[in-house]
C-alpha cells in the first residue's frame, strides 16, 4: 500500500483527531472505543458516559480515582484516604492533565486516563519523603488513572 501511494505522488490521507473530544451517548457500549486525545495529549476512554453537567473552570467537583504506574503498581487512591477528592477544575489544585480532562467529562462518567508526564509531576517527579535517594512517582513518568466524576457544581 505504501509503495503504491509513494508512487502515485499522492499522499495517504492522514487520520483526524478530533479538536475538541466528543463523549459516547450515555449508555452506549464503551469497551470497543478508541481512545481520544486532547489538545495538550492526554489520552482518555470513557468506561461509562455520565448524564450530569459538565465542569467549568472553577466548577467544584467530587472524584474517585485510583493512579497507576505505568508499570501497574498503584500510587494513589481515594479509597486510602476514605473519600473522593473534592477541589475547583483549573485553578491548578491538581495536575494539568486532570484540569484539561475534566473540563470534559460530565457528572456520572467513569473514564481511563493516560495523563503524559509533562502534564503531572514531569522532570521534577514526586520524591519520598521518607527517603530523598528513592521517589513515589519518578521524574518523567506517565500515569494512568481510573477516574469516577462523581458530582460538579
Amino acid at each position: 500500500m505504501l509503495a503504491a501511494t509513494a508512487a502515485s505522488g499522492q499522499e495517504a490521507p492522514k487520520p483526524t483527531v478530533p479538536s475538541a473530544p466528543t463523549a459516547p451517548p450515555a449508555g452506549s457500549d464503551t469497551a470497543r472505543l478508541v481512545p481520544q486525545l486532547t489538545r495538550s495529549g492526554v489520552r482518555f476512554v470513557f468506561r461509562e458516559r455520565g448524564t450530569g453537567p459538565l465542569a467549568r473552570a472553577g466548577s467544584r467537583v467530587a472524584v474517585r480515582y485510583t493512579g497507576f504506574l505505568p508499570d501497574g503498581h498503584i500510587f494513589d487512591a481515594t479509597v486510602a484516604t476514605g473519600g473522593p477528592l473534592r477541589f475547583r477544575v483549573g485553578r491548578g489544585d491538581v495536575i494539568p492533565g486532570w484540569d484539561e480532562l475534566l473540563l470534559l467529562v460530565p457528572a456520572g462518567s467513569r473514564v481511563k486516563a493516560w495523563i503524559p508526564a509533562a502534564l503531572a509531576y514531569g522532570a521534577t517527579g514526586v520524591p519520598d519523603p521518607d527517603d530523598e535517594r528513592r521517589y513515589l512517582i519518578p521524574p518523567n513518568t506517565e500515569l494512568v488513572f481510573e477516574l469516577e466524576v462523581l458530582s460538579v457544581r
